[in-house]
């Protein structure tokens, strides 16, 4: 009989050996913004289209993405205090990605967006710039110009606009690209191997979706 409760002791002690053996120290690696988790696990990305850092980061976060378990989600909120274009034209940008992701082409879109404005050097002076670049990336004229305007895509884009200001207010939203997880910790980039970057990110990442399990 005490042979049996050393055993069910020790294997409810395994949880508390594993977090406190891991290389991830919350204020270097992570910080916790909030007391709850997020229903559902999920990896959010701060970022800005006109952020030079985004762009280098994308392929890092597209391969993110893709590596994560089954039941977490990567999702993208666009942000409009880079200074590099007027609030209509960010605006439109989030909706236009948010229309792609809808079709199953955000990533491609994404890519597209990053390189017209950051290797072509050739930024977006209306709506109408955007849509044409957006339909060459295999996405329906009509489908594009209804979704556009539809509720649930200017709610979404409201949505981010939403979470920036209110972030940006606690003084946690100072920077892009930010990352976090289950809406409740923020990743440090500056604290991860330079050398090393994905890999860890993408350890440290699984570690935060399980942190609350």
């Amino acid at each position: 009989m005490k042979k049996l409760l050393s055993v069910c002791v020790f294997a409810l002690l395994l949880p508390l050996a594993a977090s406190a053996n891991s290389k991830f120290q919350q204020g270097k690696h992570y910080d916790v913004i909030a007391e709850q988790t997020t229903a559902k696990a999920e990896v959010k990305e701060y970022f800005s289209f006109y952020c030079g850092g985004c762009n280098a980061f994308e392929p890092i976060a597209q391969s993110l993405a893709k590596k994560l378990p089954a039941d977490a989600e990567f999702k993208k909120v666009h942000v409009d205090f880079i200074r590099a274009a007027s609030p209509e034209i960010q605006n439109a940008l989030a909706r236009a990605y948010l229309v792609a992701k809808s079709q199953g082409k955000g990533d491609q879109v994404a890519s597209a967006i990053f390189k017209q404005i950051h290797r072509n050097r050739a930024p977006f002076s209306n709506e109408n710039d955007i849509r044409n670049l957006v339909l060459i990336n295999d996405i329906d004229a009509e489908t594009y110009d209804k979704a556009m305007k539809s509720f649930s895509v200017r709610g979404a884009a409201n949505q981010m606009k939403k979470e920036q200001d209110e972030l940006s207010e606690k003084r946690i939203l100072t920077g892009v690209p930010m990352l976090v997880v289950n809406g409740k910790y923020k990743i440090n980039n500056a604290a991860l191997d330079k050398r090393n970057m994905e890999a860890e990110l993408q350890e440290l990442v699984n570690y935060l979706l399980q942190k609350d399990a």
